[in-house]
């Protein structure tokens, strides 16, 4: 995990590819907040100088410190990004779920796209596929529906049953399988506000993908890792 600097979110320590959409609305809703940049630095456990950093785009900002600013400014995480909401559904019904094959691996989209999150239920197969590990930035989350899941972050190995979770910087290199030859269905989230250029951080690193209810078949990229 990135160092944490005092009580407050984590600071980067390195410059990433700028969010241009981001860095202009940080400083426009501090001012419309009527905050100065040292007290609203203040307010989220930040210094002023990497505060003006991410007003400025020199660096992109963490979910933690995005979370933190949304609540000082009134505000949302979307309104943060500068998205676009009209129209988009917050709700996502099962018959609107339809699975996607990769590589013996099945998704379902459980979420809105183009968030600053992406959530998705997973069928993991059992096989040699858990050898891929990634690393890559953001944050993952995970819980297990069914099957027992083999989760290696960095040197730890964890045998995850169903009702467990899992919660984890994604620069700590990761891996996961499943431990029963039956397969293991999991619930799964990870950001993209520092990688989005990422698609789906799990199965094969580059596969054609095919709906399962449709005979149309898309290219979904792998993560550089």
């Amino acid at each position: 995990m990135n160092p944490a600097k005092g009580t407050g979110p984590a600071e980067p320590e390195t410059a990433g590819d700028p969010l241009p959409a981001v860095a202009p609305r940080l400083r426009a809703l501090r001012r419309r907040a009527a905050l100065t940049l040292e007290s609203a630095a203040r307010a989220a456990g930040l210094s002023p100088a990497h505060l003006s950093r991410l007003e400025t785009g020199q660096r992109q900002p963490s979910l933690p410190m995005l979370l933190a600013l949304a609540r000082i400014y009134a505000t949302t995480v979307s309104d943060l990004l500068g998205e676009t909401v009209t129209g988009r559904d917050a709700v996502v019904r099962r018959a609107d779920m339809e699975p996607t094959l990769a590589g013996g691996w099945t998704y379902w989209q459980a979420g809105a796209a183009g968030r600053g999150m992406q959530s998705l239920r997973v069928r993991v197969p059992y096989g040699a596929q858990g050898d891929i590990v990634r690393v890559h930035p953001g944050e993952e989350w995970l819980y297990v529906l069914q099957g027992r899941l083999r989760l290696r972050l960095g040197d730890t190995a964890h045998v995850l049953a169903p009702g467990d979770s899992a919660h984890f910087d994604s620069l700590t290199p990761h891996r996961i399988a499943a431990a029963d030859r039956d397969g293991t269905e999991l619930l799964f989230v990870h950001t993209l506000l520092q990688s989005p250029t990422a698609a789906l951080c799990l199965g094969p690193t580059a596969t054609t993908v095919t709906s399962a209810t449709s005979a149309t078949s898309t290219t979904i990229p792998g993560e550089d890792s």
